[in-house]
Order: structure tokens, then sequence, then C-alpha cells
């Protein structure tokens, strides 16, 4: 028996559009209501929203049980950290801040077991092999695992081919946040020079043969950045979701019964 299928990876490789959620609340209940929601996919963010390995992994457990795929974003890219994810069950990592092909090179390496990589073999005690249920599981888990790497400052910009010439990387996500404030304007993901900047990296990624992706919350850009071939596309975040329809709701109670 190999390792479960990971559609999402399949989907981005044929450049199907993939929709998906940002994770940031750090709890399994409102995971799950997103997991049924009808989102492709939901990124348990593990970067800027305060989770730890036991979270994630509740997250991932709710999710599986809905109709998403989950994408995991450590806080930065390294084995130890990885490997635990991997083990927890997440197949698909997104990893923040690539900034060369060496990088990228080390981050394939932490995904793939000896002899060709560095990740450690203790699948026994994993969830990802189903608590050793899954006897194939050494040998086809790393056809289904998809890594996804984030550039989203000037030097990763800048080392953009080289990273995209690493075999083992499957798609590249371009932060537009981060690349507006290392471009000089912090806060305003939206200006035009950024918007230039992340759709020249999309049309170079997508000409590379790679799966793009990105997150925002601009619709036009969420539809220009669909046309130029990018296939995995987050629309919404969970925190953002929540505060705004939370506000709104205090609010017209407000006007309506004052």
């Amino acid at each position: 028996m190999p390792a479960p299928h990971n559609p999402f990876k399949q989907a981005i490789a044929r450049g199907e559009l993939q929709i998906g959620c940002w994770l940031g609340l750090a709890e399994a209940y409102p995971a799950q209501i997103s997991a049924g929601a009808g989102f492709d996919w939901l990124l348990v963010d593990g970067e800027h929203a305060p989770n730890d390995l036991r979270s994630i992994l509740a997250q991932l457990q709710v999710i599986a049980s809905g109709g998403s795929h989950a994408v995991v974003r450590p806080p930065m890219g390294e084995a130890w950290m990885i490997k635990q994810l991997l083990d927890a069950g997440a197949q698909t990592l997104l990893v923040p801040m690539v900034e060369s092909a060496a990088q990228a090179r080390a981050l394939v390496d932490a995904v793939t077991y000896p002899p060709h990589g560095v990740r450690g073999v203790g699948s026994a005690l994993a969830r990802a092999s189903d608590f050793s249920a899954i006897p194939d599981y050494l040998t086809t888990a790393r056809d289904e695992i998809c890594l996804l790497v984030q550039v989203e400052n000037r030097k990763g910009l800048a080392a953009l081919d080289e990273i995209l010439g690493v075999e083992g990387v499957d798609g590249v996500f371009i932060g537009p946040s981060d690349l507006a404030a290392d471009m000089g304007f912090i806060g305003q993901a939206g200006h035009a020079e950024v918007k230039d900047a992340v759709t020249d990296a999309l049309r170079r990624i997508v000409a590379a043969g790679k799966a793009g992706g990105i997150l925002t919350l601009d619709a036009e850009l969420q539809t220009e950045c669909r046309k130029i071939g990018a296939s995995f596309i987050a629309t919404e975040i969970d925190v953002t979701l929540f505060a705004r329809q939370m506000r709104a709701a205090a609010a017209g109670a407000r006007d309506r019964l004052s």
C-alpha cells in the first residue's frame, strides 16, 4: 500500500485552479468549519499564527475529514521542524523566505528520505504512515509530498530563476506583503510597483513550468494572477474574515437598535 494520494500536488502540476484560505485562528473548530466551506486548500500558518506542533496536528486531523487539502507553513525551513510536520501527516509544505537555489535544494533534501535526502526515518511512530499501517510509506512518501517555496523579498526575486531550476520544488509562492516592505512600501502590498513585481515573478514561474501561487485579498489582482497562470491562489484569511464580519455585525446591530 503506497502513501496517500496528494490531489493538490497533481492539480497544481496540471495548472488547475486551487482556491485557498489562510488559517490563523490556530484552533481545530474554525479549521473544521473552513474544511467544509468549499475551499480547495487551507493553509495552516505556523509562521505568523500562534500555532505549535500539537495545534497544527489537531487542525490536520479535522481538515482531513473535510473537503479541503491542508498546506502547512512552518515558521522557517529547518530540517528538524519539517521532519516533525511530515511525520504528523502534512503532505504539502509552504516554506517562507526562500532566497537562494542552495536553500531550495536543502528543503528538497529535508522532505526526502536517504540516500537522496536527510529526512529522518521514524515513520513507525508517525501519523503519516497511519502508524505503520501503510507498509510502503518509506518508498512512496516522496512522490506525494508537495514542496512549495515562498519568495518574498528582492533577494529571492533576484535568485528566482535559479530557484526555479531546482528539481523537487513543486511550486513558488510570491508573498506580496513582505515584498512590499522590502521594496520600501511597507503596508502597501497594492502599490503599483509591488504588483508589477508580483505579476512579473508569476509569469517567470509559470514559464518555467512550475506552479505559481499567491495570497491576496485584492480581487482584481487575484483575477490577473489567474490569467497569468497562477494555480494556487488564497483569497481569504480566517482571522480578517472573522474580524470583519464580527465588527460589521456589531455595528449593524447598534445602528438598528439605537
